[in-house]
């Protein structure tokens, strides 16, 4: 699979314009701080997240994907054992990474210091679709070795992991994304996705409602496990979004970068 990443970043950023185009027609709320800030600064985090791969590439050779060829070739993991129909073992790797996303995103909030790594993609005062790749690099390289782990433990199929690589990514887009869905439409969409009026209420400032709807791309989770909120308290489009800081200061890339390290923030 020689052109997995050309593959991934040819959609990755047909997606991001996609969205970004979509939510200039149909936007869901204002964005009343400077877009352009917010996207150098969010930008500039996910390059900087590209590099944390790159070097972490360079200590453990082998990322998700690399670690899937890995796993067949070595004959290791559950699915390399035990014999499925393709499309069975396909979908059962799409839904237990899935939920393995889901799960680290909720101890993400409920562990202190994961929380405060993650706080850097909540204090987003504003949310749009270039959120969805504001997050701090140790995130990042914590959730890629979580996924290594769990490829060589599944024994998953390369083609699974690429396709959930590109599922994950652009559901996380889509659900950022600023999005104005009809009411209708967004209901049924929601008994099976996370939509973007559902992920936006995890964005809310107030802690009771962001401690809900951890879902990426699969919605069942969130109400199997009763973290689900179909509404927030007020509207939408007057909800306050981010954590403590409503000032410039998420804007920054220096700020940003630093924030988990802040003792007395």
């Amino acid at each position: 699979m020689e052109q997995e990443g050309i593959i991934r970043l040819s959609i990755f950023f047909g997606l991001f314009f996609i969205f970004a185009a979509i939510e200039y027609i149909f936007p869901r709320r204002t964005i009343v701080k400077s877009k352009a800030r917010r996207w150098i600064t969010n930008w500039a985090i996910t390059i900087l997240n590209t590099l944390t791969l790159r070097l972490f590439s360079v200590a453990l050779p082998l990322l998700a994907i690399g670690a899937a060829f890995d796993a067949q070739n070595l004959n290791v993991g559950f699915f390399n054992r035990i014999d499925f129909t393709y499309w069975v073992e396909f979908l059962l790797v799409i839904l237990i990474l899935d939920f393995a996303i889901w799960l680290q995103h909720l101890l993400t909030h409920k562990i202190g210091f994961l929380w405060r790594i993650h706080r850097v993609h909540h204090s987003d005062t504003q949310m749009d679709v270039s959120t969805a790749i504001r997050f701090h690099p140790i995130e990042i390289a914590l959730s890629m070795a979580l996924k290594i782990g769990l490829v060589y433990a599944l024994g998953a199929d390369p083609l699974s992991i690429l396709f959930f690589e590109i599922l994950l990514n652009g559901s996380s887009m889509f659900n950022h994304a600023n999005i104005k869905i009809p009411t209708r439409i967004d209901k049924v969409l929601r008994l099976f996705i996370v939509t973007p009026d559902m992920h936006r209420i995890h964005h809310s400032s107030d802690r009771n409602e962001h401690d809900t709807n951890f879902g990426f791309a699969l919605s069942v989770w969130d109400r199997f496990f009763r973290t689900y909120k179909d509404y927030p308290q007020k509207k939408h489009e007057d909800m306050e979004l981010g954590l403590n800081w409503q000032d410039e200061k998420p804007e920054k890339l220096g700020w940003s970068l630093a924030l988990p390290f802040r003792k007395n923030e």
